[in-house]
């Protein structure tokens, strides 16, 4: 079996009487990129805080990189990389700069060499003078990451890590991340995007505090047992109103100009588009379930825990 690299049970964290993280239990192995997809204030960024030290749960058990999740936090910090939604660094100072000064932090010697190294690695020399208030985005992304590895961790938790970055920026990013893993670190990575989230060897969904799906992506949508069927024509508009009506419906979502129709119940859902389909003139077919639309799917059917 494949060392796990986190290997957590009945994480729990509540904040006065709202339970954040519900009985969360996950494990990754060594090398692997886990997906960890939810909706905004699902618990996602609170059990990344969870494993890597920041928070101490008030239930559950688990060893990150071998240790204790509760006596070594201290230790887990220090062989962790994290990235938070909101890139840290001083904008004044270049990008050289900005990565001597998160040497020193971490004790780094000679700082010169490591950042030299991160600078080489990451394609960042060229760049090096550069003050970081006036990178792009994808650039201060990436020195974000450059500040992440430098300490070189064995485990990298990214939240939510290409948020407003253009699409080209991402893919590096993305490609940048695998070279990563394939050297042998373990990523954990937060995000909306599903094309990013297809990018993982495995995911795990969150929904308000509990998991409730994990798997290799394949694994998630079979297990969703969603039928998804399109409808294509003039008469898509009028079809979506019929449908929402209809038995065995749950999304009804335009794109350009078909309209694709899921629900849970294969009969149901099928009886009612070819209904709807007859009545608005559209031609109809089977189609396969996305990895968006298993996620709004487990959205719709997942309970607040606001209240």
């Amino acid at each position: 079996m494949t060392e796990a690299a986190i290997e957590v049970h009945g994480l729990t964290k509540r904040f006065g009487t709202k339970t954040v993280v519900d009985n969360v239990s996950m494990t990754v192995a060594k090398g692997e990129i886990a997906g960890f997809l939810g909706p905004n204030g699902s618990g996602k960024t609170t059990t990344i805080r969870l494993m890597c030290g920041l928070l101490t749960p008030d239930a559950g058990e688990g060893r990150v990189l071998g240790r204790d999740l509760r006596r070594d936090a201290a230790a887990i910090k220090r062989e962790v990389g994290y990235m938070t939604q909101r890139f840290s660094f001083y904008e004044d100072l270049t990008i050289e700069e900005n990565l001597m000064f998160v040497a020193g932090l971490y004790g780094l010697s000679p700082a010169r060499r490591f950042v030299a190294d991160t600078l080489a690695d990451l394609g960042l020399t060229s760049r090096k003078t550069q003050l970081a208030g006036s990178l792009s985005g994808g650039w201060k992304q990436r020195l974000a990451l450059a500040a992440c590895i430098m300490h070189r961790p064995r485990l990298l938790l990214l939240d939510e890590p290409t948020a407003g970055v253009d699409p080209k920026a991402r893919r590096e990013f993305w490609d940048e991340i695998h070279r990563l893993a394939a050297d042998g670190l373990t990523v954990l990575v937060s995000t909306h995007y599903m094309d990013e989230a297809e990018r993982c060897h495995r995911i795990n969904y969150i929904a308000y505090g509990k998991l409730v799906a994990h798997g290799s992506v394949a694994e998630v949508v079979r297990d969703a047992a969603l039928t998804t069927m399109v409808l294509e024509g003039a008469g898509t508009a009028a079809a979506a109103k019929q449908l929402r009506k209809m038995p065995g419906i749950d999304q009804v979502a335009p794109y350009g100009n078909t309209l694709h129709v899921i629900g849970r119940n294969g009969t149901a859902l099928r009886a009612s588009a070819e209904t709807a389909a007859a009545a608005n003139n559209c031609s109809l077919h089977d189609a396969d379930t996305s990895l968006e639309d298993v996620f709004i799917q487990l959205m719709s059917e997942a309970q607040d825990n606001i209240a």
